[in-house]
Formats: structure tokens, C-alpha cells, sequence
């Protein structure tokens, strides 16, 4: 193995905690909020669209384009975002924005304890890695504030190279960053269909359900795998 690929939201960062996500928001926009309101709004609110969180179950029709787009243009990212949020009864007509301006925030992110020292051990071994990710905005801050980038070779973000997983030429780029033939590389995520289209280039994939944030991943499976 020559380089390692990693997804980012699920695999070595999380979103912080939605009660951390909302207090702050709520906090930019001088809105108060009771415990029991927070936790009520905070749950529908992650269930509607949390950049960097789960999928939403609904996309309405008048956001189906910007959502489907939301990876390659940052606009679009914006828009996709900032509608689904704003399809929850809010108690403030700014607070979808400064929760989507939250997402944005390196503060709004935290690292699995795992990633940076998986990926200092990768790099003592001589492998190479990379951030492979459907975002549309720049997340490199992100990772910088949660002791992750210092420990990457390259990123390679949907946006930039205009490709988003499963498109083969998002991993061709990771592939080319790292200067690494794909039949030499693995790739790990914790979605089936995104980062299971490395596969059709003939990278080897690890797929890891999603941890909640701030408990270890089980990424010690990957240095496993580097040594076999």
C-alpha cells in the first residue's frame, strides 16, 4: 500500500454535537433558548439538512437542483443548505443562516481522537494520505483547528476538482495528488455509495459507520490493513 484516502465527515471529523451547533448559532443572533426548546429544535433541526451531518430523509422540489449541485458549486452548497434548515418553524428569521454559517466554522468541528494519530503512523510508515471529500466549501480551516491537516498529504475537495463521489475522476485526482497507482491505494468512508465508487477504479475500499462525535472511530483498522 502507497496511500490512503480518507472521507472527511464521518470518517475523521464530525460536526460538533447539535446542542453545541444551536446554542451557537442561536447565541449570533441574540436568540435565547429554553433546554427543552433547544433539544426539541435541534433534533428536527439535524433532521432537515446538517452540513457534514446525516442525509435529510426529504428534499422538497423547489431545492431538489441547489441540493443536487450543493457539492461542486459553494452557492449552490448555500442555497441547498440554508432552504432545508429553513423548512423547520424557527423562533428567529436569521437562525438558518448563522446555523449554516456555523457549519462553516472551524469551531464547529471536532476530530475522532483516532484520526491524527492513525494518520501520524501511516505517514511514519512511509504512506501517503489524503482527504477526499463532497463539500462546497474550502474545509482545509477545519481540519487545520482539529490537529488533522498538519497530517495530510494533499485534499481533494468535490468542489474544487469539480467531480463528487462516486465519480471515478474524484478519486483519480486523490489518486494523482499522491502520486499513487490505484491498484496501491484504499480508500476509507463510511458511505456505500459515495466512497464505494472507488472501488470501480479498482481502489480497495474501507467502509466504517459513522461514530458520534468525539468517540474513537476504529480507524486502528486501517493501520491493520497498511501492514498486511
Amino acid at each position: 500500500m502507497q496511500a490512503v484516502l480518507f472521507d472527511v465527515a464521518g470518517t475523521l471529523t464530525m460536526p460538533a454535537e447539535r446542542s453545541g451547533w444551536l446554542s451557537r448559532a442561536a447565541a449570533a443572533v441574540g436568540l435565547t433558548l429554553g433546554a427543552d426548546e433547544a433539544s426539541a429544535l435541534g433534533e428536527e433541526l439535524e433532521a432537515a439538512g446538517r452540513p457534514g451531518g446525516p442525509y435529510p430523509a426529504t428534499v422538497p422540489p423547489e431545492l431538489a437542483a441547489a441540493y443536487a449541485g450543493r457539492d461542486l458549486d459553494p452557492a449552490a452548497h448555500r442555497a441547498a443548505y440554508v432552504g432545508l434548515l429553513s423548512t423547520v418553524v424557527l423562533p428567529h428569521p436569521r437562525l438558518a443562516e448563522a446555523l449554516y454559517e456555523d457549519g462553516l466554522d472551524p469551531a464547529g468541528w471536532t476530530a475522532y481522537p483516532d484520526a491524527a494519530p492513525v494518520l501520524a503512523s501511516l505517514r511514519a510508515r512511509g504512506i501517503r494520505t489524503a482527504a477526499v471529500s463532497n463539500v462546497g466549501f474550502d474545509i482545509r480551516p477545519a481540519l487545520a483547528a482539529v490537529g488533522v491537516l498538519e497530517h495530510l498529504d494533499a485534499c481533494v475537495l468535490s468542489y474544487e476538482v469539480g467531480a463528487a463521489k462516486p465519480d471515478p475522476a474524484i478519486f483519480r485526482a486523490a489518486c494523482a495528488a499522491l502520486d499513487s497507482p490505484p491498484h496501491a491505494t484504499l480508500m476509507v468512508g463510511d458511505h456505500p455509495s459515495a466512497d464505494g465508487g472507488a472501488t470501480a477504479l479498482g481502489i480497495r475500499t474501507l467502509l466504517l459507520p459513522m461514530s458520534r462525535a468525539g468517540e474513537p472511530h476504529g480507524l486502528d483498522a486501517v493501520l491493520a490493513l497498511a501492514t498486511s
